[in-house]
């Protein structure tokens, strides 16, 4: 452990592809969806606290859900919860962890994650993200990780890498794209210079600082007029009056995709961005007729390859369905193609604006 590295991780998203069991009041990072006795955040939480400072981790989060971390990981200090006012996607989120830490430690080298991913071999992750972090130290560096795919996935982004090595197994980054259709996606995996983006970023916070004034100006601005008030009393005032004049972006979009310091690390540590239902299947034990089952008390009958997610207590007889996603919950019941599953959250926009915010 290092004393100039952090961890922050972001968990202000409301999973609307996990919707209905990923609600806007409680989504899917505080939910133990895996059934492993641990919820997501936690998991996250975990992973890192093996090989990071306590003190050192940060949780980002909507307001809303302060409370529920301080319960989920009741061991982080409670100054080490940052609220975001609103949601205004990674970049405002990345910019804020980075102008803080930069007032506490000019040093700082920081990794940035999701909290709702999984990774079953967490040894292999420790060991690229302390490399990464070895990397950045010294280097002044943007660094992604990315996962070396095994399959054509629609569902994520891909990145493309230049195929000589400027450190051990770290790679300049060539190109990003996002979420390509099938046919672009195998053309992808057989050309082996591609890489599934996982959102997780490891850099030093004034080479990040450096990127935002260059890139994201209009966002470097006001957080450098307020950056003053970051670690005091006056902190959550000041986020509360930058928030609003911050742009809704991505660092992908915002940052990775135009600087051109961008490395990446080929990684393979079991890792899944659990976006979708599919990934959930993919994820736990399926019956002999290949049905991934949450729930006691669900039959099925000459039913095959689906996902389903029902209350212990509620009996459901499932026949004749295949690759289907079936999730019920005490006021929603979803039917849907698994194929179709990426297009849940334009169901939820649909439903938002049929019924209202009822059912989100």
């Amino acid at each position: 452990m290092y004393k100039d590295n952090y961890v922050a991780i972001m968990a202000g998203g409301i999973g609307s592809r996990f919707w209905p069991i990923s609600r806007a009041e409680y989504p899917k990072q505080f939910l133990d969806i895996l059934n492993t006795g641990r919820t997501l955040i936690q998991a996250t939480y975990d992973r890192f606290a093996k090989f990071t400072l306590v003190e050192n981790i940060y949780v980002i989060t909507f307001e809303q859900y302060k409370d529920i971390v301080i319960e989920q990981i009741p061991e982080l200090p409670v100054e080490n919860i940052l609220c975001e006012p609103s949601r205004k996607n990674t970049a405002p989120c990345i910019a804020y962890i980075s102008y803080k830490l930069h007032q506490l430690d000019s040093e700082a080298n920081l990794i940035c994650a999701p909290a709702d991913h999984i990774i079953s071999d967490d040894e292999a992750f420790r060991k690229v993200c302390t490399d990464a972090l070895q990397f950045t130290s010294h280097i002044k560096a943007l660094v992604t990780l990315g996962i070396k795919p095994n399959n054509p996935n629609t569902g994520y982004g891909y990145i493309q890498f230049d195929q000589h090595a400027v450190g051990e197994n770290v790679f300049k980054v060539k190109t990003f794209t996002e979420k390509p259709d099938r046919e672009l996606a195998k053309t992808f995996l057989t050309s082996g210079d591609f890489l599934w983006n996982a959102g997780i970023f490891v850099w030093q916070v004034k080479n990040i600082i450096k990127a935002f004034e260059k890139h994201l100006p209009e966002i470097a601005e006001v957080f450098d007029a307020e950056k003053s008030h970051f670690n005091t009393q006056k902190e959550q005032e000041a986020v509360d009056r930058i928030y609003p004049q911050c742009v809704n972006i991505s660092i992908d979009y915002g940052v990775m995709e135009k600087a051109d310091n961008v490395y990446i690390i080929p990684s393979d540590f079991g890792w899944s961005d659990l976006g979708t239902w599919t990934s959930i299947y993919e994820n736990i034990d399926k019956d002999y007729l290949g049905n991934a089952v949450a729930g006691n008390q669900v039959m099925v009958i000459d039913a095959t390859n689906n996902v389903v997610h029902v209350d212990n207590k509620k009996l459901v007889v499932l026949q004749g369905l295949d690759e289907f996603v079936v999730v019920d919950t005490n006021d929603v019941l979803l039917i849907c193609k698994k194929e179709k599953e990426q297009d849940i959250k334009e169901y939820v926009a649909e439903i938002k604006r049929n019924k209202g915010d009822k059912y989100l």
